[in-house]
């Protein structure tokens, strides 16, 4: 994951090393934190899939963000980037060069917020391949 901005907030750090700590049990999560939107797409490392988080992109239950993370994961090297975007959003030229659109909510969410909710839906999805019962989707 890229995102513009440093979660500052102790609470919401704890909620997100939690869940990134749960992730890194199954796959290898590393967390980048930029200065800014313009410093998102010098970080997203070469060969990953990119799925841009936006409010406007494609919304899709937990079980079909398990089904694209394993369609995902089978490319290239495996590495899937989520980036995140601060106040200003994700800029237009990584937005559309992007493999993927994602929307969290239709909610416009702040970035730290959504961070967090990035890192459980990771969760769950992982859950849900693995047939864990954290999961209870049917």
């Amino acid at each position: 994951m890229v995102a513009a901005g440093r979660l500052k907030d102790k609470s919401l750090r704890a909620v997100a090393d939690d869940y990134f700590a749960r992730v890194r049990r199954y796959v290898r999560c590393d967390e980048i934190e930029v200065k800014d939107d313009r410093a998102l797409a010098k970080a997203i490392p070469s060969d990953s899939v990119v799925v841009a988080l936006e409010v406007d992109g494609e919304s899709v239950s937990s079980t079909e963000l398990a089904q694209r993370l394993e369609r995902w994961a089978s490319r290239g090297k495996g590495a899937v980037t989520f980036v995140i975007g601060g106040a200003e959003g994700i800029p237009a030229e990584l937005s559309r060069a992007a493999d993927a659109r994602l929307s969290l909510s239709r909610l416009t969410l702040p970035h730290r917020l959504a961070r967090v909710l990035l890192a459980e839906q990771l969760y769950r999805a992982l859950s849900i391949l693995r047939g864990e019962p954290y999961a209870r989707e049917d």
